[in-house]
């Protein structure tokens, strides 16, 4: 299995010449940071991923997670690698200052989560659950219970978890029947079963905080009876340390297609002693502001999957040999050439190539967006908050379905040798298939951006973006490349114009369509972006890389949104006119 390298490059190409992150940082006021400071800690971060995290990657594959005795154990090495994770401070990269965190920008912690997602995603998985309850507890729990929780919490110290889904409520969570009785003390006793709640049990730390929704007796019915709750694994004493073991306990671990190194558990709450966070029956609202940060982690968790998948591939290409290249021998010292001057693999590797890096280059401006949001008071944060909400869903859903794509490429790219365990490429396939699925799947995602971030507030978000994307074409120095970005950005726009004011059927019938449609015409200005700004690099491989990466974008990758476009103004009729026995003829 080839070993992962961090795509430092293309990182610090995307935070210097495309960002130009010093200035964005004095834009913000960002104080004390600047792209020295950045490139420092994404070279540690990449240091740390590559050396402590990747090696763990194949073994805990194989291994897998045990429950033993009610408790979980993850693979060996996995409990030692968390440990130094939050020893060096990691998981406090984005934390509240107040309860020590680190209140770093999102742009430089976003391309260490790339990594981490890419060297070992069973291994990522529980941080990004506990980096998602954190942002729940700081923004709606009380004073209290920030006190005796969130600091641990921000450190890793502690781990979080985000528990939804029930046997028979999964994405309509207004069939949740899990309870909450109130207490004379304030607290409630929670009962009810969870299912998938990834980190639900470990040995990495000495407590779990489980955030879990549940319904108090006499709320409404479906989704506005839903309340949130803090249920810890043990509760504390006196000097908040762990102390006497809830009524929360392990009924089985999933077994699953991929991810086998994360512990996905079912979780039994037996009248378990909790808290309530936030208002009564808000619980979905309070649980949002983890899903939509689960969502964009979601999002990188593709990008990490396909990023190894194309380093996977490229280095076997690079060593097959396999028969002479059509265009004439290329290696005459060889009794062969190497597959890699074989130009179907080559189209191959350049599909991986162009859609993980213009990905990449989405999450990074997504990241300065959450920057904009995080440091800025005035308008911008207004508009920074909308270009977020739109673009949460395309990179949920997009980056995923991408991953998919990219890792069923690197198998190809092997050929027989990619179907064998060993290699390593199946693996990625299996561990990035459920990312379409979980933190709601990928029609709802393209349901919510139709739906919800499109039509909902008559066009609003979309315009918010428009202009961002607008604002980056409009500085471009290469004037043909400019011309063409901005021809496809006000394509999209007239298109995703039209359809405000459709009926919802017809909506949610174009939605997957409009969400893909979309991604490509983003990443299409994006990649054409990129490369006016790769002429100005001081690498030559990043020049000629960036321009001719861009050039197979264009003419072999962005027509595939004239695919999607064609049906996305087209009525539903045609979808919901087959009767239910008329799919089977039973």
């Amino acid at each position: 299995m080839p070993q992962f390298k961090a795509p430092i490059t293309d990182i610090q190409f995307l935070l210097n010449d495309w960002l130009a992150i010093d200035k964005h940082y004095q834009d913000i006021g960002a104080e004390g940071m600047d792209a020295e400071l950045v490139n420092e800690i994404i070279a540690q971060g990449a240091k740390f991923a590559e050396e402590a995290v990747a090696p763990l990657n194949r073994e805990g594959d194989e291994i897998g997670c045990k429950l033993i005795d009610g408790s979980v154990s993850t693979p060996p090495g996995f409990p030692e690698a968390y440990h130094e994770y939050i020893a060096n401070g990691w998981n406090a990269m984005l934390g509240n200052p107040d309860f020590d965190g680190q209140d770093l920008p999102h742009s430089a912690a976003v391309p260490v989560h790339e990594m981490l997602s890419a060297a070992n995603l069973s291994w990522r998985l529980t941080s990004i659950l506990t980096e998602s309850a954190v942002l729940a507890v700081d923004k709606h729990a009380t004073d209290d219970l920030k006190a005796q929780y969130l600091s641990k919490l921000i450190s890793g110290e502690w781990t979080g978890t985000m528990n939804l889904t029930e046997p028979h409520a999964g994405s309509d969570l207004s069939l949740l029947n899990s309870k909450a009785a109130p207490q004379a003390d304030g607290s409630f006793l929670v009962t009810g079963n969870k299912i998938f709640i990834t980190g639900g049990d470990h040995d990495w730390t000495s407590n779990i905080i489980h955030l879990v929704l549940a319904r108090l007796p006499n709320s409404p019915a479906g989704v506005k009876g839903i309340s949130l709750f803090l249920v810890p694994k043990f509760l504390l004493d006196d000097k908040g340390e762990p102390a006497q073991r809830n009524s929360v306990g392990v009924g089985s671990i999933e077994k699953k297609m991929g991810i086998k190194a994360s512990p996905t558990c079912v979780m039994n709450f037996d009248a378990a002693k909790g808290w309530l966070v936030g208002e009564e029956n808000n619980g979905l609202a309070c649980m949002f502001t983890m899903m939509n940060d689960a969502r964009f982690q979601v999002g990188i968790q593709g990008l990490g999957t396909a990023e190894a998948s194309f380093q996977g591939a490229l280095s076997y290409a690079r060593d097959r040999l396999q028969s002479r290249a059509p265009q004439g021998t290329q290696q005459p010292e060889q009794k062969a050439d190497a597959l890699l001057h074989q130009p179907d693999v080559k189209k191959m590797l350049l599909t991986q190539k162009a859609l993980t890096e213009g990905c990449r280059a989405l999450a990074m401006l997504y990241a300065q967006q959450m920057d904009v949001e995080k440091y800025t008071s005035d308008e911008r944060r207004s508009q920074a908050k909308k270009v977020i909400a739109f673009l949460t869903p395309i990179c949920k859903g997009f980056m995923t379905d991408m991953a998919t794509e990219v890792t069923n490429i690197g198998i190809q790219v092997y050929g027989g040798h990619g179907y064998v365990r060993e290699w390593g490429m199946e693996q990625l396939v299996r561990d990035t298939r459920i990312a379409q699925l979980y933190e709601g799947t990928n029609g709802i995602q393209a349901v919510d951006l139709i739906g919800r971030k499109l039509t909902r507030d008559g066009g609003d978000m979309l315009k918010a973006t428009f202009d961002l994307l607008s604002s980056r074409v409009a500085a471009m120095s290469d004037i043909g490349k400019q011309e063409q970005a901005s021809a496809l950005l006000q394509e999209w726009n007239d298109t995703s114009k039209a359809l405000l004011g459709a009926k919802s059927v017809d909506l949610a019938g174009a939605a997957t369509d409009y969400l893909h449609y979309s991604a490509y015409s983003i990443l299409g200005v994006l990649w054409l972006d990129m490369a006016s700004a790769a002429a100005h690099s001081s690498n030559e491989l990043i020049v000629k890389g960036k321009e001719n990466t861009c050039n197979f974008y264009i003419k072999r990758l962005l027509p595939r949104k004239d695919i999607h476009k064609s049906v996305i103004l087209t009525a539903a009729d045609d979808l919901m006119a087959l009767e239910d026995q008329q799919y089977d003829y039973v």
